[in-house]
């Protein structure tokens, strides 16, 4: 067959949008099978990682700042403060509100997660140098940031 490759047809592997499909899907199988050997989910670290940066926060700060939509993050503080890890208490200012707060043992998993997340990411980026990296990860921030409709920087 003329024109493919061991990457399938050179239609397919010009198209940079389906190679940054097929890279995400990758990356995305090997960090849930990391975050799973800790009984943990992408969400769980995108809340613990924002509590811990930022503070304590009401459900609908956490959904803007990480990005999980607000019908979800309600179950993902739940899961987090069976285990723990988070504690909600009502906002003083607005009591129809919970104000969400990372604990001591959120912060022990947040540790964990991310020595396991970086042996992922390690692995997911390993046929590149660190130059290549840093360049890849500042333009994905490019395209994020279009996606959100920021300027890109």
């Amino acid at each position: 067959m003329s024109g493919t490759t061991h990457e399938g047809p050179a239609r397919l592997s010009g198209l940079t949008t389906r190679l940054l499909a097929l890279a995400a899907t990758h990356s995305d199988r090997v960090v849930n099978e990391a975050l799973a050997g800790a009984d943990a989910r992408k969400w769980h670290y995108a809340v613990l990682a924002t509590l811990d940066e930022f503070g304590p926060a009401s459900q609908a700060q956490l959904s803007d700042r990480t990005r999980i939509y607000r019908s979800d993050i309600v179950a993902v503080v739940n899961e987090l403060a069976e285990r723990g890890q988070v504690e909600r208490a009502p906002n003083p200012d607005d009591r129809r509100q919970n104000v969400i707060t990372i604990t001591t043992a959120g912060r022990r998993q947040l540790g964990k997660l991310d020595k396991l997340l970086k042996t992922a990411q390690d692995e997911v980026l390993a046929p590149l140098a660190q130059e290549e990296r840093d360049q890849l990860a500042h333009l994905l921030r490019k395209l994020a940031r279009h996606d959100d409709g920021r300027p890109a920087t």
